[in-house]
């Protein structure tokens, strides 16, 4: 078992980013929604916890074979995908399970604990209970840790961003301890993997991905800031539902061709040798007249090598 706490600060206040988030999720799961990979949301729809009232329910697939390192790939079907389920009461939130789709691995479990508070990290034992040992919390930059390479848009490269609805921005090295408003989204990631052999690189390779899918996702709520600010919490879950009603439609319409496509016929070279003029006709083959043998004592009748490819 390997537990992180992720503490990832920005330029809002947390009911700011009560809009923002929704709106960052939303958009990013279009973006990366395509040739059958990407976010299919199963179920979005309001629920009440007896301990946190009012909220909502997510259950997502994920759908992410590129995604999977070479040596997991052998053992997963073509179309794999991993499901969440997530409830989400402001300021707290729950991820409370992931699970893959083939019944012959091995479960895994990871649990992901929000809350957001309106402090530039300092805050200590936000979860109640034990506290994440010092060596476990790491602070996420949004302006100055590096994101892969293909997540990378000069757009989103907050020191250059200025919103002009708000007047924040550009952010500048050791922001975080300057900037206001300032909010911070603590994370508690617990992630389970206990098979011998692959335990350890397994748990890693899950919180490398969480790690990345934080920091793009929440240097883009800050870079989006002036498609979203001043929504509703109405107009932004319309927005939602739009966006996800084409991602699912987008999704199933690739998967669906990927399994009705057919199989790619390999490309070969065969050989054959005939003797006759009556025997290459009747392979549809042109021929053409050649010398008779009899005038020229030299010509040899020997069988001719054809070389043929499928069209």
């Amino acid at each position: 078992m390997l537990i992180k706490e992720y503490r990832i600060c920005m330029p809002l206040t947390v009911d700011e980013y009560k809009i923002g988030q929704l709106y960052m999720i939303s958009k990013h799961s279009r973006e990366q929604s395509g040739g059958g990979e990407g976010v299919e949301v199963v179920r979005n729809e309001p629920c009440t916890d007896p301990k946190h009232g009012a909220g909502q329910i997510t259950e997502k697939r994920i759908y992410l074979n590129s995604k999977l390192p070479t040596w997991m790939r052998n053992f997963v079907p073509m179309v794999f995908y991993v499901t969440e389920t997530a409830w989400n009461f402001y300021p707290y939130t729950i991820t409370g399970q992931f699970k893959h789709c083939c019944s012959f691995l091995p479960k895994f479990r990871v649990r992901i604990e929000t809350r957001f508070e309106n402090d530039n990290g300092c805050s200590e034992n936000v979860f109640g209970g034990d506290p994440t040992p010092k060596d476990s919390v790491c602070f996420l930059d949004i302006l100055s840790d590096p994101i892969p390479d293909k997540h990378y848009k000069a757009s989103e490269d907050l020191r250059q961003w200025v919103s002009e609805k708000t007047g924040r921005g550009p952010l500048v090295d050791g922001w975080r301890n300057t900037t206001k408003p300032i909010m911070c989204s603590y994370k508690r990631v617990t992630c389970s993997f206990e098979v011998y052999g692959f335990q350890g690189r397994t748990e890693e390779f899950i919180h490398r991905n969480i790690r990345d899918i934080l920091l793009v996702g929440h240097r883009q709520a800050v870079a989006w800031i002036d498609e979203w600010h001043g929504m509703t919490i109405e107009q932004v879950r319309e927005y939602e539902k739009k966006q996800q009603e084409e991602t699912n439609c987008q999704l199933k319409s690739d998967i669906t061709c990927a399994d009705s496509a057919p199989p790619i016929r390999p490309s070969y070279t065969r050989s054959i040798s005939v003797t006759d003029e009556s025997s290459l006709k009747k392979m549809g083959v042109k021929t053409v007249d050649m010398p008779d043998a009899s005038s020229s004592p030299s010509s040899v009748k020997s069988p001719l090598r054809l070389n043929s490819t499928p069209e």
